[in-house]
């Protein structure tokens, strides 16, 4: 997937403030599920108000999750652009800390997801299923290797830009 590092309607976002989320999010619920209810997908599950890794019950209804969708539909919601000479030399080690900090968000949240790693010539782009997940894994990177981090919000389409140079 190309994608363009600033595109029109993304703001930059600082570091250490919160992510402030706005806007209509098609890959939200719109309403709370039946409950339980588990993704034919993936497995997780919907009880207590929220996705979870868990054993799905019997009477279960089958409902498929945000992150499955997004992934069927190929829409995700966070970009990390990885870049620069330093990243080339150290590609490997940096590919495992960005699985790493999935493997240990996805543990307990199964909407973190990635949904993609791909070398584009010079850069390599993650995409995910989530934002705050796009951000966690640019600042991850950022705080192991230091560099350059810029983070750009479009609340109109709910997407986040994490771009790491160095």
């Amino acid at each position: 997937m190309k994608v363009n590092k600033h595109p029109a309607g993304f703001h930059p976002v600082g570091h250490g403030f919160p992510l402030l989320e706005q806007g209509e999010d098609a890959y939200r619920m719109k309403s709370k599920l039946p409950e339980p209810a588990a993704c034919p997908l993936c497995g997780a599950v919907y009880q207590k108000g929220r996705w979870q890794w868990a054993q799905a019950p019997a009477n279960a209804h089958n409902e498929t999750c945000p992150a499955c969708h997004r992934l069927n539909d190929k829409v995700p919601a966070g970009f990390v652009t990885l870049e620069g000479p330093f990243f080339e030399a150290h590609r490997d080690e940096i590919i495992s800390l960005v699985q790493h900090h999935e493997l240990h968000e996805k543990a307990e949240h199964p909407l973190k997801r990635i949904m993609e790693i791909e070398k584009q010539g010079d850069t390599t782009l993650v995409t995910t299923t989530d934002i705050h997940l796009a951000r966690g894994i640019g600042e991850a990177v950022h705080h192991a290797y230091q560099g350059q981090l810029a983070l750009h919000y479009n609340a109109g389409e709910r997407q986040l830009r994490a771009n790491w140079k160095r």
